[in-house]
């Protein structure tokens, strides 16, 4: 009969504990091997945007605002050295009209936004349409122009809005205007609305994924912005950007870090000395980093079907393994009936159960009558063949709760659950009618079988029930042979 599973599985925790090992040891060195990987490529990403993108994007920039002023600055410094200007300031600015007119055919000659001159003398502020007002010292707007005039520097570049064009944010190249003997006339210069430049940033964004924008000295972003975000006026106002950017400042340019939100940004800052602003030029490495995330996914899912197939496999392997142990050490090896050591096992928990239920176990012992007489007269071999036939009848014979063990030689053991003293002796007849009939067939010899049986009694151990079984069985045996024996004085006939 099949053995309980506690036999029949002895093994399994340490099989599943085997296989839990090998899962973690897989699962360990697959992961690491990917996240290994996966960092190594992040952190050369990484250093390649440092190292190479942002830099040639700062250049770019810087490069591309260069050309962009480099005509309005050679016109305002034309301007400053016109003697058309020195002469109409000298003669004391009679003709408006003539210096208006100058002014307009600047403008549409290169193609600026804005021409201006404003006069020392009189405070007036030109520009292509006409005058536009007069400057005063109190007025916080004309600060730029008395600030020109005691600048030791020709010109300065200024970011402010033009009163003659709705206020429209304007670079204005201010360049000073100076007579033969050095004396200040003034101010004159063009301006360049911020949408050009704003198209330089804006071209990198498109093209490169990258941000680009500039910020004065005090931190006021005049140009572009960060990279997803609004521009506030400040970088002081971005309270993800706020500590790198002042430390940047500080430092007068150099690389960091910062976040933004769940966003790492990596940013470069150039200080730009003919501008006196910094260039603010920062990636974030999310989009380079999509193929290694991609690469990663693709790893762990396959990594997951290599350790499912490899786990499935040793499971199989074990399990196959696990049954021939199982096997070898459970069943006896020429029957196919379990082994003593298998048998008590069971029997252990059959008593527990026995005695935590209120059933019956009953034992019955068989042995195999005059077999040594089989064995001299037909050889060790048919003896061997008689004993398996015996099993194989026997068992035919049992429940297939009732379990079947080879005691020793030619000698067998059943275990008999949920089974009286009278279905005991019922079942032990049973089996040997089955295992002879079947050596009748078979084999053609006349085989007879003894049987002793014996029920546990109320606090009685496994080796005494068997012990009981065994000296109803040598009774049987005394009594003439082919009989079944109870231990409790009941008696079967032949």
């Amino acid at each position: 009969m099949a053995p309980m599973e506690e036999a029949r599985r002895s093994g399994i925790g340490e099989k599943y504990r085997l296989i839990g090992r090998i899962t973690v040891l897989l699962v360990a060195g697959f992961v690491g091997t990917s996240l290994f990987a996966f960092f190594a490529a992040r952190d050369s990403i990484r250093a390649s945007i440092e190292r190479d993108s942002l830099p040639a994007a700062a250049e770019y920039v810087h490069a591309a605002l260069q050309k962009e002023l480099l005509q309005p600055l050679f016109v305002s410094s034309m301007m400053a050295n016109d003697t058309f200007l020195h002469d109409w300031v000298e003669r004391g600015e009679t003709d408006v009209d003539a210096v208006i007119t100058y002014l307009s055919e600047i403008r549409n000659r290169y193609g600026a936004f804005t021409t201006f001159f404003v006069s020392d003398a009189t405070s007036r502020y030109y520009q292509a349409d006409g005058v536009l007002k007069v400057v005063k010292p109190d007025e916080a707007r004309d600060g730029w122009y008395y600030r020109v005039r005691s600048m030791p520097e020709p010109y300065e570049l200024n970011l402010d809005p033009d009163m003659a064009h709705g206020d429209v944010m304007t670079v204005f190249i201010n360049y000073r205007v100076l007579d033969r003997y050095g004396d200040f006339l003034g101010a004159a210069g063009v301006g360049l609305a911020i949408e050009s430049m704003n198209g330089i940033v804006e071209d990198l964004r498109l093209k490169h994924d990258t941000a680009a924008y500039c910020v004065d000295a005090s931190g006021r972003v005049l140009i572009g912005s960060p990279y997803g975000v609004e521009a506030t006026p400040t970088v002081s106002d971005d309270a993800a950007l706020s500590r790198a950017a002042r430390a940047a400042i500080a430092d007068g340019g150099g690389s960091y870090r910062y976040r933004r939100g769940r966003d790492e940004r990596l940013l470069l800052v150039k200080y730009l000395p003919e501008l006196k602003w910094y260039l603010f030029v920062e990636r974030t490495p999310s989009a380079a980093m999509s193929g290694a995330n991609r690469a990663l996914w693709l790893n762990l899912a396959f990594f997951t079907l290599v350790i499912a197939a490899v786990i499935s496999l040793t499971a199989i392997t074990i399990d196959r393994y696990q049954s021939r142990l199982e096997r070898t050490a459970s069943y006896d090896s020429l029957t196919g009936a379990l082994n003593r050591m298998a048998f008590a096992v069971l029997c252990d928990h059959a008593v527990r159960d026995s005695r935590r239920s209120g059933t019956a176990l009953s034992v019955a012992m068989f042995d195999v009558d005059d077999f040594k007489r089989i064995n001299d007269a037909r050889g060790h071999l048919a003896g061997d063949r008689i004993l398996r036939l015996i099993v194989d009848g026997g068992r035919s014979g049992l429940r297939q709760c009732d379990s079947l063990c080879r005691w020793g030689g030619e000698e067998f053991i059943v275990a008999l659950t949920a089974c009286a003293a009278d279905g005991a002796i019922a079942a032990a007849d049973k089996f040997r009618a089955s295992a002879s009939a079947l050596c009748s067939a078979e084999a053609g010899m006349v085989v007879t079988i003894s049987a002793g049986v014996a029920t546990l009694r109320p606090d009685e151990t496994f080796e005494s029930l068997v012990g009981r079984a065994d000296d109803a069985l040598l009774a049987a045996k005394r009594g003439g042979k082919n009989r079944t024996i109870a231990a409790e004085s009941r008696v079967s006939a032949p």
